[in-house]
């Protein structure tokens, strides 16, 4: 069964690259593929760039061209949820489009044709994903990294909002989540790509999974620091949470 891995910038892949065995690089719809051998599991890498459709595209091309039968999404998000801070970890276990609006024909936030306007990660990768996650924290702790300001990370799961928008504002951020509390919905994080390549797995039948680590509160802070966050810590989260995943998994 092949594994894709997707992320929405290369830091987040950097170290998956190296620990490939028999890797090849081929291209395809506009995009480079690395497939190989991660831990005795057959893996195709790819990055999906920014934003939802660049995500969607991606998600297709695996599933299409590639075969992937699992997908697993790495990245990055700002905190949106009552107690995640910069240096937590959020698994998705639901994802919502918070940009998404066609009323009245249909409820806010709801796609056309889906039955709400959430959708559904698969539980028993995501359990495991949350596991590898709670164990990448705990290490954590023990790096010694400035960017983590002396915080001790958190592993949360729920649900993750997803937009076309970088969210670089208190009030925006804040006007999201009130808007989404106010109908029940209570976001962790907000990002850019994993409700669409939510729906993309929901369509074709895959199961999907996703773990984002906390960059920025999504406020006025949120550009402080990014680059450096994203090389030294996101990127370390990524290879420590993926690697203790694939080795939880079933080979088959």
């Amino acid at each position: 069964m092949t594994l894709a891995i997707l992320s929405a910038l290369p830091e987040e892949q950097q170290g998956l690259q190296h620990l490939l065995t028999g890797a090849q690089t081929l291209r395809h719809a506009g995009r480079d593929f690395t497939l190989g051998q991660l831990h005795g599991r057959a893996v195709v890498l790819a990055l999906t760039g920014i934003g939802k459709v660049a995500a969607a595209t991606t998600a297709a091309a695996v599933v299409e061209r590639f075969g992937a039968r699992q997908l697993l999404f790495t990245g990055v998000a700002g905190g949106v949820g009552a107690g995640v801070q910069v240096g937590d970890v959020v698994v998705a276990q639901q994802f919502l489009q918070h940009d998404m609006d066609v009323r009245p024909m249909l409820p806010r936030w709801q796609v056309p044709g889906y039955a709400a306007p959430t959708l559904d990660c698969d539980a028993t990768m995501s359990a495991a994903l949350l596991a590898a996650a709670q164990a990448c924290v705990i290490q954590a702790v023990q790096w010694g990294e400035p960017l983590l300001a002396g915080s001790v990370p958190r592993a949360h799961a729920g649900l993750v909002a997803s937009g076309d928008q970088f969210i670089v504002s208190a009030a925006v951020s804040g006007r999201i989540t009130s808007e989404l509390q106010a109908e029940g919905h209570l976001p962790l994080a907000v990002e850019m790509e994993g409700a669409a390549i939510a729906q993309a797995c929901a369509d074709y039948g895959v199961p999907f999974a996703a773990v984002r680590t906390i960059s920025d509160r999504a406020d006025d802070s949120a550009h402080v620091d990014f680059p450096a966050f994203v090389q030294v810590v996101a990127s370390r989260y990524a290879l420590h949470i993926v690697q203790h995943w694939v080795k939880l998994q079933p080979s088959a």
